[in-house]
């Protein structure tokens, strides 16, 4: 069986369900699967070795000039396939992360529409690349592209599978009527679908709302992270109690939660400094600079170091100088990658009650819960972890134990793998039945 893998880049940006899609791909092909890993919109951009094809399918700059000019659709193949060229994506997308949302709710609809709507020839394109590729099933890489799902399989006869994986992240950008339109289109497109994963059940439980998928239809793949290659990192901790924040700079994160439960620590005369690590988005640099103003005002000036992006082995080796690390965020997070790579180091948590985040200390017992944006209660977590040496080390060894039992790549593989198999039998004694 041979699984086409469909990953959406996103630009220049690190991105969680690209670093995901490419440790999940990488940990199948060593268990001997037959797996592609094809890049939609752009290349994508991860720390660990990049398993994914060089060319790109359904290239951004297509996608853009399709919709916005009908005479772009007229072009011939050949000429449109010199503007899916890797380095041109990258230059071209390098600022994916802040897209309009007007612009983002038109191109979804667009997507939606994929049959009929401006896109028809990258999917007769995509069509043919499947095709020779010999897919015995096809991986979407969000819910937005189940527009895809009908013609696929009509097409090629072979099932067709999604990850749910954080798209109420853009949907909520949306003004309401867009929003509704774009629910719409996916609840009626959504049964095109054989099967769908989810990272995590509250991202299940939400997608069941939101999306109308039927609870049965969708499998949990328990996110899972590469850790040994950190294990000999270097990094050590400091005698000063250091938080750590490692994740993308943007308000969604809430790095500004984070820096007012902090503040209330300085005040208080506490030995503690806050780390500060991720990637930074043109669209974010105003909110970044702002953050900066505030830190040059405040007693927190000589405790916060801002690092900036790191490669992996720096990402590792920072995690081993932290005693806590915290990503307060905004939103329901679906999936929070970086707090298992923090756990695999041995570092515990302190994050918010919603979103993936319960699921995943009570799963793994390396952290501690407080209430959502809320400083104070932050704070709090922040002291408990600090004061209570025992407290910490316990779920420090927790963590580190149960991500290497639960939440190791090699067993995310399993799940999906196993996922596959089920969806392609059920599609095959579908195809069997004769009406």
């Amino acid at each position: 069986m041979r699984v086409v893998y469909l990953t959406a880049g996103a630009g220049g940006m690190y991105c969680g369900s690209c670093l995901r899609d490419n440790a999940l791909a990488a940990a199948l092909i060593r268990r001997g699967r037959d797996v592609l890993l094809w890049p939609v919109y752009s290349p994508i951009r991860t720390d660990d070795e990049d398993v994914s094809a060089s060319r790109v399918v359904f290239g951004g700059i297509n996608v853009y000039l399709q919709y916005r000019w009908r005479f772009a659709r007229r072009i011939p193949r050949s000429l449109l396939r010199l503007l899916d060229q890797p380095w041109l994506l990258r230059w071209a997308m390098r600022g994916a992360g802040s897209t309009d949302p007007k612009l983002a709710a038109e191109l979804m609809m667009t997507l939606l529409h994929a049959e009929d709507g401006p896109h028809t020839s990258e999917v007769d394109a995509l069509i043919e690349q499947l095709r020779s590729a010999d897919a015995g099933i096809v991986h979407l890489p969000n819910a937005f592209f189940v527009g895809l799902a009908r013609r696929i399989k009509a097409e090629l006869n072979v099932p067709v599978v999604c990850t749910l994986t954080g798209e109420d992240i853009l949907l909520d950008k949306l003004d309401a009527k867009s929003r509704s339109s774009v629910l719409e289109l996916l609840r009626g497109r959504a049964v095109d679908v054989d099967g769908f994963l989810s990272v995590s059940n509250h991202y299940t439980a939400y997608a069941t709302e939101h999306f109308g998928i039927a609870a049965e239809r969708v499998r949990h793949v328990p996110l899972g992270v590469a850790w040994d290659d950190g294990v000999d990192a270097g990094g050590t901790r400091d005698k000063t109690f250091t938080i750590g924040y490692l994740a993308r700079i943007c308000p969604e994160k809430g790095l500004h939660n984070l820096m007012d439960g902090f503040e209330m620590l300085v005040r208080e005369g506490r030995d503690c400094r806050l780390l500060v690590a991720g990637y930074l988005g043109s669209g974010d640099k105003a909110y970044f600079s702002a953050l900066e103003r505030r830190v040059a005002k405040s007693p927190m000036r000589d405790r916060i170091q801002f690092l900036g992006e790191l490669d992996r082995a720096d990402k590792f080796a920072f995690l081993r100088t932290l005693d806590v690390l915290s990503v307060p965020t905004e939103y329901e997070e679906a999936k929070g990658l970086y707090i298992l790579e923090a756990m695999s180091q041995g570092v515990p948590v302190v994050q918010p009650a919603h979103g993936s985040f319960p699921e995943l200390i009570e799963s793994t017992g390396g952290g501690i819960l407080h209430k959502p944006n809320d400083a104070a209660s932050l704070a709090d977590g922040l002291r408990q972890m600090m004061d209570n040496t025992e407290l910490r080390t316990q779920l420090s060894v927790a963590a580190r134990a149960a991500v290497r039992e639960k939440h190791s790549d090699e067993r995310m593989a399993d799940h999906a793998w196993a996922a596959f198999e089920a969806i392609v039998a059920e599609h095959g004694a579908r195809s069997s039945i004769v009406v």
